[in-house]
């Protein structure tokens, strides 16, 4: 698998930390921490019902809705709206979960989950491969985690794809799930470690 993206990563990064606020850069994006006045931006996007239901997760309702959403789901450590630096705009989001926060058995208490999504406007322009290559550098390079997971449901080729282009492989299938949604599905999880994305970058 090519991770012809890899350098891509290494030369455009920065990391700029004011007043202790998490701040990175790409080459096409700004990863930040979610504020409350994103909501409206928020809404636009995460009330598609093409994006949210197939990750599990339901259509926002209102602003109200996505800023409540702000307050409880999006503020957590290492969460980061996905905003386009042509426009300043958020319009998706990536993450970096740990413990309680992940969700496979076959998990070790000192590995991650990445999770993502983002704007239907904005599906095949590569942006959230070019969002998980950078979590994935925050990783394995200054957080020290040795395994990173990923997750996706039955027919959620998008995002097996994201995975794919970003050097994660195959590990299990977990069936029964309950989603967020509370339907029963079946989930494929995939896997990178630190030693296959130091080999990738050597």
């Amino acid at each position: 698998m090519s991770f012809t993206c890899l350098p891509i990563v290494q030369r455009y990064m920065l990391e700029i930390m004011p007043d202790n606020d998490l701040y990175f850069e790409t080459l096409r994006l700004v990863l930040r921490r979610w504020s409350e006045a994103d909501a409206p931006s928020l809404y636009r996007y995460a009330s598609d019902p093409e994006v949210g239901p197939v990750a599990g997760w339901p259509p926002h309702t209102s602003v109200e809705n996505s800023q409540e959403i702000i307050r409880s789901v999006l503020s957590a450590p290492e969460t980061y709206a996905v905003v386009l630096k042509t426009t300043g705009e958020p319009v998706g989001s990536v993450g970096i979960m740990f413990g309680d926060g992940v969700h496979s058995a076959a998990m070790e208490a000192a590995d991650a989950e990445i999770g993502y999504w983002i704007g239907r406007p904005y599906w095949g322009q590569g942006l959230i491969p070019e969002a998980v290559r950078f979590l994935l550098h925050r990783c394995f390079e200054t957080l020290g985690i040795r395994r990173v997971w990923c997750g996706y449901y039955d027919d959620n080729m998008k995002s097996r794809r994201v995975m794919e282009k970003c050097g994660f492989t195959y590990h299990h299938t977990e069936t029964g799930k309950v989603s967020p949604l509370g339907d029963v599905r079946t989930e494929h999880f995939m896997l990178i470690t630190s030693d296959e994305w130091n080999r990738r970058i050597e």
